[in-house]
């Protein structure tokens, strides 16, 4: 049952690899890299293909036609993602940490996550409405529990 436990990242099959991403949302976030520093900002401006209730993307399957610089995370290239969040299961199995508490593989539903506040449910606005994403930099995304 805890596949994750017992396969490294390469050994998942498609659908083990899928059921990692605990849907919360933060890999979806708008980015900002300080020119200077190389220092990445959270913004809560959100990809317009993420439902701010949930976390989903609403054409997943299809988002790279709608959003071409859309990046899927792969075995491969995880390592070199540093954008995605510590709380990433992906990011957290590859360095060797255990999935939190609050995973959905672990909790059955993304309730707990959202209750832990781990996910971008409710705190997000969509890209096409911002201005000025410098605006709207924010810090939870950082939020690594256990």
């Amino acid at each position: 049952m805890s596949f994750w436990k017992n396969k490294t990242l390469a050994e998942m099959d498609t659908q083990e690899w899928e059921s990692l991403c605990d849907g919360c949302g933060k890999c979806c976030l708008n980015k900002l890299i300080d020119d200077e520093t190389e220092e990445l900002y959270y913004t809560n401006a959100a990809c317009k293909l993420l439902d701010p209730s949930d976390g989903h993307c609403v054409h997943y399957v299809q988002r790279f036609n709608f959003v071409p610089s859309c990046t899927q995370v792969t075995v491969d290239n995880v390592a070199e993602l540093t954008w995605l969040p510590d709380s990433c299961a992906y990011r957290r199995l590859h360095f060797g940490r255990e999935l939190p508490s609050w995973h959905p593989l672990i909790t059955g539903s993304k309730e707990a996550m959202h209750a832990a506040g781990m996910s971008i449910q409710n705190k997000v606005t969509c890209e096409t409405k911002v201005k000025y994403m410098e605006d709207h930099i924010v810090l939870w995304p950082l939020k690594d529990i256990e």
